[in-house]
């Protein structure tokens, strides 16, 4: 027999199976990578970095996906030459580990986490964090990606973390990072603020119907200033109104009162202000210095406030072109009474609830006092028009619960100081698809905020920052590696984590009576700061492997979806850029989001997608591979995966190509025939096919050295439909003469 009895009806998942269990016996990846050398100075490696996913659930279809893009660059690369390791990490800390500990304790808030035992929880976290790595590596192996399992990195490694604190020192030597008091989005579910990256997560927005209040602010002089409010709560702790100084302003009467609003918004309110009579106008800036009469008796001797100030940020697309401040829960706000001399109050506490401050709502949560708080303003009189305003909102990305604006101490990476240079650099980058560096990116960078790095939370690493505990004698000392750590504490120092290093405490030096201590601010590091170290921490640089380091960076390559410009992407140009000017990466890939076969994004809860192991045993990883890389998600599309297209994908891609295989062996083993590798046929048929092969060989290459998979699949698929529908086709009768 010249060739293997091919099954005319093949089981595609079962052949999967063996070829999978034949490579693990021939460590056939292994080889793969080692016939290649490293070249001089890895001047022949293909340097590919792997975006460490959370092991505390089961792989998706979007991990799925970039896990095929993973494989499939690599495995080009290799047969061009290149050497290529693939190493994968896995990410341990932050709040989605946090998040999910305290979902399966059954506790909720910081109190609850310090009354369990932070060295408890820390551990629980460490256990749990890991709980799915063998079920990642089932996924990952059932998909035939290769990877490197077995030198894997874990951000939680003692080593993995000391790089880390290296990177926060050199920052602070640099004069990049800085504590301040800052407006920002902060979650009181979790009591800890939030980066905006985090605000813009996955689902982190939703349309909500909230309570929008227009009042009225009564003037020195006795008119009503107009301002309008969608989160009626922050009005206890307005300190000032804003307007703008260049827009015209009206006055109007009606009955006995005179309200004050923008002249272009007056038509807004024809219900409520219908026979109201004009009394003058003015330009905003007319306005500004007024002052007026507080709603609330709270806050009512605060020095230089409730007064109208200009604001740049007033418009009159919506409301009454009034803006009321409340400057401990708005940006804008903060930054226009700070201009003013105006101190900021912030009476809400970690857990989002009103404090002692405010006693009428004391331990009410911000979002609950709305009703009473309008009750109490509309029992003043005050209140124009109360309606419900549907806007889109953002929300904890961790526990789906509304976001509160509110100015704590946090813990900044000055982004503004190293802007100009991180789009320069970003000029440097391929972007695939190309519209991201200037678009997505590239306007992400151009509108970057200085980075909120630190979390009140616990399971993360430190920050390395040591304070005085007594304020007239104050010290700030910033570590940058163990052995600084061990020299200044006189200990050995072998864990990293909380409580272990909040336990390092030691005289301050600079205090003559010895009754001040050093101890360590209570932060941990926003895990985005872990992730976008991965480049030099996964090697311990630099305490080890540094010219390793410099002959694999930037990466050659990286791959995730498009949401990451905002996430993954943007850490590792940010620590590139700070610590080494230079980008992290050379080649950025970028793909749409898998939506589920309804249209909406793929949710557990929806059940909107087919299960993939299960797909893997009925139709086979490779369909699953083919489908995935052949469609336009890699174009940057959205796209929605659904288990009868991976059926199509097995007919009419799979099986014509297998059915090719069966058409030669049956024939070729009925007449005892063998093949032979000749390319000189003068038959018109033979001549097309090679040229065809030669051309889907070129093309094919000149898609993949673009990254361009999706256009490489469609080249495939032409050359697919040549060869079994005309050149087989065709050459039928030749065949069966032998």
């Amino acid at each position: 027999m010249s060739y293997p009895q091919v099954d005319p009806q093949p089981n595609f998942p079962a052949l999967e199976e063996s070829t999978l269990n034949y490579w693990l016996a021939d460590d056939t990846f292994a080889a793969s990578v080692a016939q290649n050398d490293v070249g001089e100075s890895g001047g022949n490696e293909f340097i590919f970095y792997d975006g460490p996913p959370f092991a505390n659930g089961l792989p998706h279809y979007g991990h799925l996906l970039t896990g095929f893009v993973k494989d499939a660059v690599p495995r080009y690369q290799t047969m061009r030459g290149k050497r290529v390791e693939r190493r994968f990490g896995w990410d341990c800390h932050g709040l989605p580990a946090e998040a999910e500990a305290e979902r399966q304790l059954g506790i909720s808030g910081r109190q609850a986490i310090t009354d369990y035992g932070i060295e408890k929880f820390n551990d629980y976290c460490k256990v749990s964090v890991l709980e799915y790595t063998n079920e990642w590596k089932r996924y990952v192996n059932r998909q035939a990606r290769w990877v490197d399992f077995e030198n894997d990195y874990k951000t939680l490694d003692l080593t993995y973390m000391e790089s880390v604190m290296w990177a926060f020192k050199t920052l602070w030597d640099k004069g990049l990072i800085y504590e301040g008091f800052r407006v920002l989005p902060y979650s009181w579910a979790l009591e800890t603020p939030l980066s905006n990256t985090e605000t813009r997560m996955d689902d982190a927005y939703k349309q909500v119907q909230d309570p929008a209040l227009t009042i009225g602010f009564q003037l020195d002089s006795g008119e009503e200033l107009l301002a309008w409010t969608t989160t009626p709560w922050t009005l206890p702790s307005n300190l000032a109104l804003a307007v703008a100084p260049d827009v015209v302003y009206v006055a109007v009467k009606k009955n006995d009162r005179t309200y004050i609003l923008a002249e272009s918004r007056l038509e807004a309110y024809a219900k409520e202000l219908d026979g109201a009579v004009t009394v003058t106008t003015m330009k905003g800036s007319d306005l500004v210095g007024r002052h007026y009469t507080p709603l609330f008796p709270y806050f009512a001797k605060q020095s230089n406030a409730f007064r109208v100030l200009a604001g740049d940020f007033v418009t009159t697309d919506e409301g009454t072109g009034v803006v009321h401040l409340a400057p401990g829960f708005g940006e804008d706000d903060q930054r226009a009474c700070d201009l003013a001399g105006i101190d900021l109050v912030v009476p809400v506490d970690s857990r989002g609830r009103f404090t002692a401050a405010v006693p009428d709502y004391q331990n009410v949560l911000v979002f609950d006092a709305n009703p009473p708080i309008i009750r109490a303003l509309k029992d003043q009189g005050v209140v124009l028009r109360h309606e419900t305003y549907d806007h889109s909102y953002p929300h904890c990305y961790r526990t789906g619960t509304p976001l509160i604006y509110m100015a704590v101490s946090a813990w900044f990476v000055n982004i503004a100081a190293i802007k100009k240079r991180m789009l320069e650099l970003n000029d440097e980058i391929c972007w695939v698809p190309e519209h991201l560096q200037h678009g997505s990116f590239g306007k992400w960078l151009e509108n970057a905020r200085d980075w909120n790095i630190s979390r009140n939370r616990f399971w993360g690493s430190p920050l390395p920052v040591w304070k005085s505990d007594d304020p007239a004698y104050p010290r700030i000392d910033v570590y940058g590696s163990i052995d600084e750590l061990q020299r200044d504490f006189g200990r050995i120092v072998t864990e990293l984590h909380r409580p272990a290093v909040d336990d390092l405490v030691r005289p301050n030096p600079d205090d003559p009576t010895g009754t001040s201590m050093m101890r360590r601010v209570p932060e941990v590091l926003d895990c985005w700061f872990e992730s976008g170290s991965m480049p030099f921490a996964q090697v311990h640089y630099p305490f080890e492997n540094q010219q390793w380091f410099e002959d694999h960076h930037p990466g050659d390559f990286i791959v995730e979806y498009i949401p990451q410009t905002r996430g993954w992407f943007y850490t590792l140009h940010v620590l590139a850029t700070a610590l080494f000017d230079r980008p992290a990466f050379s080649t950025c890939v970028s793909h749409g989001t898998i939506l589920g076969d309804d249209g909406q994004k793929m949710s557990k809860s929806l059940r909107n997608y087919p299960d993939p192991m299960k797909v893997f045993d009925t139709h086979g990883a490779d369909a699953m591979r083919w489908y995935l890389l052949s469609s336009s998600i890699l174009r940057g599309s959205d796209f929605a995966v659904t288990e009868e297209g991976i059926r199509d994908t097995v007919r009419q891609v799979m099986l014509p190509l297998w059915n090719s295989w069966y058409f030669l062996s049956l024939y070729a083993n009925a007449e005892s025939i063998k093949g032979e590798l000749r390319n000189d046929s003068p038959h018109v048929l033979d001549r097309y096919i090679f040229t065809k092969l030669r051309s889907v060989v070129e093309e094919t290459s000149v898609a993949f050295d673009a990254y361009d998979l999706f256009g490489a699949c469609q080249k495939i698929r032409t050359f697919l439909d040549v060869l079994t529908n005309w050149y087989i086709r065709r050459s039928r009768d030749r065949f069966w003469v032998g």
